[in-house]
């Protein structure tokens, strides 16, 4: 029974695997003919770019397909109700992406899974009420010991809310990047429905929903991670402050530096060095989580550019065994993140 289970469970992974990543392969091969041949820049165009989704803009003017203007080649370029293309020109463009619906998708289960599981504990603390209770108790205990306390001394319960929201927020968005997009498999379930004369054709509520659940990695994106690290330097001055006042600016500067070389330590100790970690963090967090899905579409693209059975195998053991590292990655990189958040602000605290 033991092996049927580990049997069941390795045909699933496989399942979600395979769902997770060749049905961008699918979706690139629609309204192409086969003379064009394989196309991997769009694909991966598709799976790791942005694109905007609902229009959202202040001060600007719409200009519709065929008015003095309008620029087809526009990267905010929408299509209303009637099927007439439009975007806009001036003002400031807010548009909702695809990266921000996913990230308000990792939120949502974030609400739904911490918000009982905090209501369950706080009704009875030493009573073990499930498993996803255990879970999360188990995660946030080992970050508040192992990662808050330890960087932190006694002042790190100020920083739990911060940290914890950090690492589990960081951890959603990587993981929602490794499973199926629930919304392009909707459409494509649909549209082979429709294929097969089912239903006369795909609800444009559907594509919608298709477009809001990509499936994209949130924090493969530098302005999200640039975010992130930002709220982390404001976090680092704003705890040398509070602890140092504003003594902070001249304490800055170790004890001990010669006068002559004082003004250029201060530029390095009071802004140079607390930029420089921020944009580390956001450099790591974005690499780390890009360069995964780089490899596994270029080892799965192989299938398709050299149209030959020959290479499938080798090239999906390979992508599964990329998948198995990203998952620890994914992981990985949101401990990473959290940590070196603790040490860079515990790091600001006392005079060195």
């Amino acid at each position: 029974m033991e092996n049927k289970s580990k049997y069941r469970f390795f045909l699933s992974f496989l399942l979600v695997f395979s769902l997770s990543f060749t049905n961008v392969f699918a979706n690139d091969s629609e309204g192409h003919s086969s003379d064009e041949g394989f196309d991997f820049s769009e694909v991966m165009a598709h799976h790791l770019g942005d694109a905007p989704i609902f229009p959202l803009n202040f001060g600007g003017t719409i200009v519709t397909e065929g008015q003095p203007g309008f620029d087809a080649e526009n990267h905010d370029v929408f299509v209303n109700h009637d099927g007439v293309k439009y975007h806009y020109v001036g003002g400031i463009d807010l548009h909702i992406t695809k990266r921000v619906t996913m990230m308000w998708i990792a939120c949502f289960f974030m609400f739904i899974i911490f918000i009982p599981a905090a209501n369950l504990i706080s009704k009875n603390p030493k009573k073990v009420h499930n498993k996803l209770t255990s879970g999360v108790e188990a995660f946030v205990s080992y970050l508040k010991e192992n990662v808050v306390d330890s960087s932190l001394d006694h002042h790190g319960h100020s920083y739990y809310h911060y940290i914890f929201s950090l690492f589990f927020f960081i951890l959603f968005c990587n993981l929602f990047g490794l499973i199926p997009s629930i919304g392009e498999l909707t459409v494509a379930v649909s549209d082979g429905l429709v294929a097969l004369g089912v239903f006369e054709h795909t609800p444009h509520s559907l594509h919608t929903f298709g477009e809001i659940w990509s499936g994209i990695t949130p924090t493969g994106d530098i302005s999200v991670t640039l975010s992130l690290a930002s709220i982390t330097l404001l976090t680092i001055y704003g705890t040398a402050f509070t602890y140092q006042g504003i003594s902070f600016v001249a304490h800055a500067v170790p004890k001990g530096v010669p006068l002559p070389l004082w003004p250029l330590m201060w530029v390095l100790e009071f802004i140079v060095t607390h930029i420089a970690r921020s944009f580390a963090l956001t450099m790591r967090l974005l690499a780390n989580m890009t360069a995964g899905h780089v490899m596994i579409l270029a080892l799965l693209g192989f299938i398709f550019m050299s149209e030959s059975w020959m290479i499938a195998p080798v090239s999906v053991l390979s992508s599964v065994l990329i998948y198995f590292l990203e998952l620890l990655v994914a992981f990985l990189q949101a401990f990473i993140f959290s940590l070196l958040t603790t040490v860079f602000i515990g790091t600001v605290m006392h005079r060195h």
